[in-house]
């Protein structure tokens, strides 16, 4: 076996985790593959068995060019980075797998399997909103600070989050990759659970576009508020509240309900000044 220098995981590995992480060997150790378990907190729960079978066709041309990283567990190994690898190379009945071995606490070893997926870019959708999650929540960082050290966008890191909000149903089809992110976004523009999941068969149906999913929410949102609105005006005591509220605001008040008797109140303002006056007359202060 030939000892080798190695890098570290990715950039944005120091910079989340504030110990420098200490490694048991600075080279490749050959393990025993049937010592080796995978991470049970493994963000990426979705593997393709297409490309575990072509990654292990070319493994067996090629060899494992890269290592995987592992940490210590008592007489076993628990995998940090590399599982395919690791799949690949057992469905082929290989006995033994370069390996790096590095000493992690459990904390740091969810932190780096989280990140390292991430800045690989193997994680799917949803897995990757998941470990957003689990990084801001186990280690109680802002999501302003996590997307500095990723380097990544604050809309990106609250984009990404935004899709654990969709149905479930809608989520497993992100993880099959039969609907994109942009449509996941897309129909976050419904509410009810059971429609997104309607919306969503038809986009699998139909072929739609992202632009094409857009703008038919659009529609079906536009013909929801001129119903509402014209609830609205076919009441009379919602139309007697709007006209004193405009008459005591001194300006256009828009109102709108549904039929639990839940709505929302508009108040247009024309300036800065506009703004102030009515929250004068509003007893608020700023």
């Amino acid at each position: 076996m030939v000892a080798r220098k190695h890098g570290g995981l990715g950039k944005g590995l120091g910079a989340l985790i504030p110990d420098k992480i200490e490694e048991t060997k600075e080279s490749v150790n050959t393990i025993d593959i049937n010592l080796i378990k995978a991470n049970e907190e493994q963000p990426r729960k979705y593997f393709d068995n297409e490309k575990i079978a072509n990654l292990a066709q070319s493994i067996k041309e090629h060899g494992i060019i890269q290592p995987i990283v592992l940490m210590k567990n008592g007489d076993f190994y628990t995998i940090v980075a590399g599982e395919r690898r690791w799949r690949a190379a057992k469905s082929i009945g290989m006995r033994e797998i370069p390996a790096i071995v590095m000493e992690l606490s459990n904390k740091q070893l969810l932190e780096v399997s989280l990140i390292e997926n991430i800045q690989r870019e193997d994680l799917n959708p949803i897995e990757e909103a998941i470990a957003y999650k689990k990084l801001i929540e186990e280690f109680n960082i802002t999501q302003e600070d996590l997307a500095v050290k990723l380097g990544k966008s604050r809309t990106a890191i609250t984009n990404s989050m935004r899709l654990l909000n969709l149905d479930k149903r809608v989520q497993d089809y992100l993880i099959e990759g039969v609907i994109t992110e942009g449509h996941g976004r897309a129909i976050l523009g419904i509410a009810d659970f059971d429609l997104q999941n309607e919306m969503a068969q038809k986009i699998i149906d139909e072929g739609l576009s992202v632009r094409q999913v857009e703008a038919l929410i659009r529609r079906q949102n536009d013909k929801k508020k001129t119903k509402q609105k014209k609830e609205v005006q076919q009441n009379p005591y919602i139309n007697d509240i709007k006209e004193k509220l405009e008459s005591y605001l001194g300006t256009k008040v828009q109102l709108s309900t549904n039929k639990k008797n839940k709505g929302k109140i508009e108040i247009e303002y024309y300036s800065a000044e506009d703004l102030n006056r009515i929250l004068e007359l509003l007893n608020i202060e700023i």
